[in-house]
């Protein structure tokens, strides 16, 4: 969780509401790490613990499942050591601690997932549950019959042979030509290799799909909730 202010954090876990909150903190009554507060200034966080007459406050975090059409030059990770933009940025807003479900390489755009439900996690990143990932890449020049048929076979890629998987051309662009790839594994920049390990090198790639859920319309660098029957569906 986000720090956030005192009496918010009292009203979220159901002692009051947030203006009989701010009574219970004038009056003595609210304490964090065993120091009494008297003033609403004070922001608390998930690792601290706050008591009201001396009887520790027990919040239940609430589940957060959010879809984001991330842009090509962000990294999937909470947070960065270069310094480098995360999708966490995106949705500052939220106020509880949320983190990406999988990840998309930082040149590689369209779906990703977050949220603070590790069994969720688990089910959509264990390979045991082969969920699909759909993606839509252009690549250079025109694959062959041959080639296709190798991509969706598998292919050996460094030290590892992948699943098969499915290869559809949707149209040609000039010189290059614009497919929809779809796997069930997430290996590093798996579909980038196993493109160019058939000859032709990915200049775009965007993921349109996890399992059921699809992108849809959704604007690059928005956000969106998932609705109940989503969450169900993944689940």
């Amino acid at each position: 969780m986000l720090e956030i202010r005192l009496q918010k954090f009292l009203a979220h876990a159901g002692i009051a509401s947030r203006r009989k909150a701010e009574e219970m903190i004038k009056q003595g009554r609210v304490a964090v790490n065993n120091v009494i507060v008297e003033n609403m200034g004070v922001t608390v966080s998930s690792n601290d613990v706050v008591t009201v007459d001396g009887v520790p406050v027990i919040t239940e975090e609430k589940k957060v499942y959010i879809m984001l059409n991330k842009p090509v030059g962000f990294v999937s990770t909470s947070k960065d050591q270069f310094g480098r933009p995360t999708v966490i940025d995106l949705v500052k807003d939220v106020e509880m601690r949320i983190y990406p479900v999988g990840r998309l390489d930082y040149d590689t755009s369209g779906l990703i997932l977050l949220t603070n439900d590790g069994d969720f996690t688990y089910r959509l990143t264990h390979p045991k549950h082969e969920i699909n990932k759909v993606y839509e890449a252009v690549i250079s020049g025109f694959p062959k019959d041959n080639e296709i048929k190798r991509f969706e076979a598998g292919l050996k890629i460094e030290d590892y042979q992948t699943s098969p998987a499915k290869f559809l051309v949707l149209d040609k662009q000039g010189v290059n030509t614009l497919v929809r790839i779809t796997i069930h594994e997430g290996k590093n920049r798996q579909v980038r290799k196993m493109c160019e390990a058939i000859g032709h090198k990915v200049l775009t790639l965007k993921r349109i799909q996890i399992g059921p859920i699809a992108l849809g319309n959704l604007p690059e660098g928005k956000w969106r909730h998932l609705s109940d029957n989503e969450i169900k569906t993944l689940y």
